[in-house]
Parts: structure tokens; C-alpha cells; sequence
């Protein structure tokens, strides 16, 4: 049989290269896509697609300018003294299109403000066509510089749960008290209740613990079952096995009640015993199967050296099983970072990033432009931590599979 040349085997190869270049397409395209939208101004974010970053820049709205402002008010916008749209004192009294719209619906002395062309009848419409508008004129006025093609005003307004009229940086350079009430301009807004600065804090708070609570116990009870003998140990085993196919869903209001009588209901402390308790059936079967492969020389020794079962766990096991602990760690950690059904019910009182990304929407629909930056700011950690020890995952599934 001749062997197979470079061309066989490519074609060979063929569907499995292609099978993962298209997933890694699917996962990427959409991530670039928050990346960049994130880091775009808010009006960009409303009007175009995050792909038109790639087109050649263009003035926003200079068109839409010169068709219908530019013959009254010139083309620097300076033109009418009383109504000098070169001023940003007149422009911020326009932030959006909509209040642009009441203002132009309304007659002027020698008849409607707009006449050739007119305005398109439609409000959806002529929303459409006075959104670039208002970009271009906070442009014109130096109130939102066009070379600003991208930013991190997205992430400051995530961060400290802003919702003004504006940006939380503009509004804060020009004073805008209506807007900045429960804002005091510094670094302590980073932690107020509204913004996802607090909601790191809290995110941090509630996964740290919810990830080591069920590794310790898991080894402790994973190490009881591999090398201790006890009656109904397999039963038992086995119970817990079969406890990992019962959906947490089915449980959340029977907890909730007990919760609530024993003083637990939006506390910590409860959601840490929630997810440990979640956690552990498939905890203890991961790390009983790695424990139990070990080799059975190692231990045997170690008892006819006098050690009891403490010593053997902690002098042998905890070093052995590493990369067991590690991937469990990582796995318990991605799990109850993304969580959002457990902490809206058990910590509604201390919104984590996944339940305050939706506390950012406003019930009007506006603002929605801050969710790429929230978005973003969510998963960053667990896209760095898988990163970060992607190998232990490998390994995790294949302790596992382990038979032991």
C-alpha cells in the first residue's frame, strides 16, 4: 500500500479543518462584533453597524446637514446669531432626536421651521433623519468631537449605572445636575448600586466562595469513598450520581420559603450553601473517579508507615489530585459566574453582573447601548480564566471518565 502523499492526507483532513475554522468563526465574529461596538460612541451605536468601523471615516450626519440646516444656518452652523448651533450651550439642549423633533414640529414666525425640504411626516422616519443630525451638530459644537471614533465612555456609563441624557463623562464635565443626583463625579461612584462597579464587588463575593466550599468538601468526600470502607458506600455513590440529573429549577421556591423563615433571603451565606450544595453530586464524582485511580501501592505504603487517613489525604492526595482540583475549580467557577437564575431569585438585593447587564436597560428602551460595554465587562473574567488554564479542562473531562 503506498503511503499517502501531502495532497491525500490534506483532503483527508479536510472536514475536520473545516469543521473547526467555522466554529471558531461563529465564536469570534460575534465577540469582535461586542468588542467593537463597546468601544463606538453612543450615536454610532444607534445609527450604523458595528462592521462600518472598516468602511473610510465620514463625518456623521454632514449630509443630512447640508440638505436640510445648512441654507438657514450656514455651514459652520453660526449664521443666525440667536440661534448659533456652534454653541454648545445650544446644541446640549438637544441631546437626542427626539427633543430635536418637538423643537422642529413647532412653527416659527413666517411659518413651519422646516419647508424645503420639509421633514418626512413619519416621526419613525424623521427620527432617522434627525439622529445623524445631532451627532453632527454636538460635533460642529465641539460637544462630541468626530475624530472620537472610538471610546470608553460606553464602559464609564456601565460601570457607574448611568442613564442621563448624555454620557456619564460629559454630563459630569458640564455639570449636569438633573441628570447627576445620585452621582458625585469621582472615584466613589464606581461603587454605587446602580453601575456594575458594585456588581463586580458582589459577583466576586458570591463566586469566590461558591467555588472553594464545594471543592473541599467534594475532596474530602471523594477521598472517603475511593480508599474508605464504610456499609452503603456504593449506594450512596451512586445516589449521589443520579442527584446530578435533578434540575435545580425544580427546588428554587421550596429553598426560597426556607430561606425566608430561617433568615436567609438575600444573603451570601445562602446562595454559597445554594451553589454548594448544587455543586457537590458532580464535584464528588469528578474528583472520586480521579481519586481512586490512583495506585493502590502509594497508600498501602503509606498506612504501614503508621499514617491515618487525614495524613494520606493531605501528605498524598491534595498533591496528586492537582489537576483534578484545578479543573473542578474552574468549572464551579464559569458555572456560578454566569449564573443569573439563582442570584436573581436568592440575591436581589446584591445584583451580580449577569442580573445588573439587565437592571441597565430602561424601561423606555433607550440606553441600550450600555449593555455592550456591561456585556463585555461580564465575561471578561471568564474568558481570562479559561484562557488561562484551558488545559485543565482537558484533563478535568478525562478524570471524569475515569473508571475507578
Amino acid at each position: 500500500m503506498k503511503p499517502l502523499t501531502g495532497l491525500n492526507r490534506f483532503f483527508r483532513n479536510l472536514p475536520t479543518h473545516l469543521a473547526i475554522v467555522t466554529m471558531c468563526v461563529l465564536w469570534i465574529i460575534p465577540t469582535l462584533g461586542l468588542f467593537i461596538t463597546s468601544l463606538r460612541p453612543r450615536e454610532a451605536v444607534r445609527t450604523s453597524g458595528w462592521w462600518t468601523v472598516f468602511r473610510p471615516q465620514v463625518q456623521v450626519g454632514e449630509t443630512e446637514y447640508r440638505t436640510y440646516c445648512a441654507s438657514c444656518h450656514g455651514v459652520d452652523g453660526d449664521a443666525i446669531a440667536a440661534a448659533d448651533l456652534s454653541d454648545p450651550a445650544v446644541v446640549s439642549a438637544y441631546p437626542r432626536s427626539n427633543r430635536l423633533l418637538t423643537m422642529l414640529r413647532r412653527d416659527l414666525e413666517s411659518g413651519p421651521h422646516l419647508v424645503d425640504p420639509p421633514l418626512p411626516a413619519e416621526p419613525n422616519a424623521a427620527l432617522e433623519v434627525l439622529s445623524p443630525i445631532v451627532t453632527y451638530l454636538q460635533t460642529l459644537s465641539g460637544i462630541n468631537p468626530e475624530a472620537e471614533r472610538f471610546t470608553l465612555r460606553n464602559y464609564a456609563d456601565a460601570l457607574v449605572g448611568y442613564k442621563g441624557s448624555q454620557d456619564y463623562l460629559t454630563d459630569c464635565e458640564q455639570g449636569v445636575v438633573s441628570t447627576l443626583a445620585k452621582f458625585d463625579c469621582d472615584a466613589s461612584d464606581l461603587l454605587k448600586p446602580e453601575g456594575m462597579g458594585r456588581a463586580f464587588v458582589n459577583t466576586l463575593i458570591m463566586a469566590i466562595p461558591s467555588t472553594i466550599l464545594p471543592i473541599v468538601f467534594a475532596a474530602l468526600a471523594a477521598y472517603a469513598f475511593a480508599w474508605m470502607d464504610f456499609k452503603g458506600r456504593q449506594w450512596i455513590f451512586a445516589l449521589l450520581v443520579g442527584l446530578q440529573i435533578v434540575p435545580l429549577q425544580m427546588t428554587l421556591v421550596p429553598i426560597a420559603r426556607l430561606y425566608v423563615q430561617i433568615g436567609l433571603a438575600g444573603t451570601f451565606l445562602g446562595i454559597w450553601l445554594f451553589h454548594t450544595g448544587f455543586g457537590l453530586p458532580y464535584a464528588i464524582y469528578l474528583m472520586r473517579n480521579f481519586i481512586g485511580g490512583l495506585p493502590r501501592e502509594i497508600f498501602e505504603s503509606a498506612y504501614l508507615d503508621g499514617a491515618n487517613h487525614w495524613t494520606a489525604f493531605c501528605k498524598l492526595v491534595l498533591p496528586l489530585t492537582l489537576p483534578a482540583i484545578a479543573s473542578l475549580g474552574i468549572f464551579q467557577f464559569l458555572w456560578v459566574w454566569n449564573d443569573f437564575l439563582v442570584a436573581k431569585v436568592f440575591l436581589s438585593t446584591h445584583p451580580v453582573l449577569t442580573v445588573q447587564v439587565t437592571n441597565l436597560i430602561d424601561p423606555r428602551g433607550a440606553n441600550w447601548h450600555i449593555l455592550t460595554g456591561a456585556a463585555f465587562l461580564s465575561f471578561i473574567i471568564p474568558m481570562i480564566v479559561f484562557f488561562a488554564f484551558q488545559r485543565y479542562f482537558v484533563r478535568g473531562l478525562l478524570a471524569g471518565s475515569v473508571k475507578g
